[in-house]
């Protein structure tokens, strides 16, 4: 079985328990490694008194172009990358935890559709940090979540919009610091991918127990019919 596959119907409840593990420790390890290599990156700038904002985003510049790629490893200060690590902790692990054969690809998706977004229609500014993708992310599960009326995906739903419900209001441009049109264009990229990808969702688990009892039925007709 894949560690990137989707909730399989499995009968063996310690099989399930097994596979849920090796998922759980596979979100775990990229989620952890994205975020070590923001702090990596910012301990690097500190220590050697580099300034990295150079490699963000400058819309409209052939030389801001690197920084759709850059941008969201970069950030202006320690506190700034604080706060964006454990909004990008919880919602990357629960992305890649949930869709799993997916997630790479929506993860890359929100990743580079924010930044050539931003890069199209931002301010001509030096646009730096992860709170873009933050917001695609949020956004993404937030909409996945209600599309797919699974209960566990729902849950992930009510948790974003509970505890980032505030990210609602880093859309509009009322502090003229923060890069709003990172946030806005990362919400319309989650929201999106959200709808494209809507049957990417894992299935419900009471479809599973359907499948589940309709394959015993055809079995046990198959026998009668032996």
């Amino acid at each position: 079985m894949s560690i990137l596959s989707r909730y399989q119907p499995v009968t063996d409840l310690e099989e399930q328990s097994a596979f849920e593990k090796r998922i759980a420790w596979y979100s775990f390890f990229i989620t952890s490694a994205f975020v070590v290599v923001l702090w990596l990156i910012k301990f690097v700038e500190y220590e050697y008194s580099l300034d990295f904002a150079g490699w963000g985003i400058h819309p409209r510049e052939m030389d801001g172009l690197w920084g759709i790629i850059f941008s969201p490893l970069i950030h202006g200060s320690f506190g700034h990358l604080a706060a964006n690590t454990i909004p990008m902790f919880v919602l990357m692990f629960s992305l890649f935890f949930f869709y799993r054969k997916s997630s790479a690809l929506i993860f890359v998706l929100i990743y580079l559709s924010t930044g050539l977004l931003v890069w199209l229609g931002g301010r001509e500014a030096w646009h730096i940090g992860a709170s873009g993708l933050i917001y695609g992310l949020a956004a993404f599960l937030f909409l996945s979540g209600v599309l797919s009326s699974n209960v566990r995906l729902l849950t992930i739903s009510l948790v974003v919009a509970f505890f980032y419900g505030g990210l609602f209001w880093g859309i509009f441009p009322i502090k003229p610091e923060i890069s709003w049109e990172s946030h806005l264009w990362g919400a319309l990229s989650g929201f999106a991918l959200a709808v494209l990808f809507r049957k990417s969702a894992p299935s419900k688990p009471e479809e599973q127990e359907e499948e589940d009892d309709e394959e015993d039925g055809e079995w046990m007709e198959e026998e009668e019919i032996k």
